[in-house]
């Protein structure tokens, strides 16, 4: 796989580091309760090792700074931002309640009591970076990157890898337009999906695990593929254990459902361990996307093809 250097955390793309904040506000200098709302911003930052300025649109604006989240207060300073090249996000204050940032994927409310991991995320977020979702002793989880595809291609080489599951379309330029779609659309929405998995050590990609939503069920559902030449370590464990933890305490789901063949052993002993308890069976969709993957353009449907499935609940109590 290709070799990544100069991480700014495990398991993270090379990027720039995210530096702090900058408060663009519109008209002259801000106000005393507006003052006050930075100064407590600023001292939350630097708890963190991070910077916090501000920006009055009377002032010359100095060259955008790639490793800062701009917040604008208003829709006109983010448009100015924008075209700037600022990674641009919108906030709320007591002298701005009505103002609205059509355009804007993020807005924050009481910026000075927002955490530093929201905001570093919402830079992330807007500048096109993956997250790392969680760490455990030997792997790393992290957003899935279009890079990722080459190294899907090696470890789905290996025909055992599809016998109980969907393979990758034969096309990889169809994989990666997916892959690109699914980044934007999924993880942009949702905030979580299916990710990428890495040994930490040598960040190499060794498979996938997460979440997804499954047309029909109301449960949302883990799914998991550790690569053959991992297999038999105990990573396939360590990564749902770490994943159902992640569903239970930060997506506060109450349950997750998994969809496993009768006949793939490893796996329906993988659920039982992981404290899954059966639900009957169910029939669902397969190769939902057929041979391509070409969302412009019109398509002919494939016959529809259905595969039967153990459904495993995992209750959170």
């Amino acid at each position: 796989m290709r070799q990544q250097s100069d991480k700014s955390g495990a398991g993270e793309i090379p990027c720039p580091c995210f530096t702090g904040i900058c408060f663009c506000v519109s008209g002259a200098r801000p106000d005393p309760a507006l003052q006050a709302l930075f100064q407590r911003a600023q001292h939350h930052l630097a708890e963190d090792g991070l910077a916090c300025r501000v920006l009055a649109s009377d002032e010359p604006a100095p060259p955008v700074d790639p490793g800062f989240l701009y917040l604008a207060d208003s829709h006109e300073t983010a448009e100015r931002m924008k075209e700037s090249g600022a990674c641009i996000a919108g906030f709320l204050h007591d002298g701005n309640r009505s103002e609205r940032f059509p355009g804007l994927r993020v807005v924050f409310d009481e910026p000075d009591e927002v955490d530093t991991d929201s905001y570093r995320k919402a830079w992330q977020r807007l500048s096109g970076l993956p997250w790392t979702i969680l760490t455990t002793e030997h792997l790393t989880v992290r957003e899935t990157v279009v890079e990722d595809v080459e190294d899907f291609y090696a470890i789905y080489r290996d025909p055992s890898m599809t016998e109980y599951q969907e393979g990758l379309f034969a096309d990889p330029e169809d994989e990666k337009r997916y892959t690109a779609d699914y980044i934007r659309r999924v993880y942009g929405l949702l905030g979580f999906g299916v990710w990428t998995v890495l040994l930490t050590d040598e960040q190499r990609i060794i498979g996938r695990a997460g979440f997804s939503i499954r047309q029909g069920f109301q449960e949302i559902e883990l799914g998991f593929m550790i690569g053959r030449p991992w297999q038999g370590h105990g990573y396939a464990y360590e990564v749902c254990s770490a994943i159902l933890d992640y569903g239970r305490d930060v997506l506060l789901l109450p349950r997750v459902q998994a969809l496993v063949k009768e006949e793939n052993a490893a796996s329906v002993h993988l659920c039982e361990k992981l404290g899954f308890a059966r639900d009957g069976e169910v029939e669902i969709e397969e190769d939902i996307y057929g041979g391509s993957y070409a969302p412009e353009r019109t398509v002919s449907f494939s016959p529809v093809h259905y595969g039967r499935y153990i459904r495993f609940v995992r209750e959170f109590g």
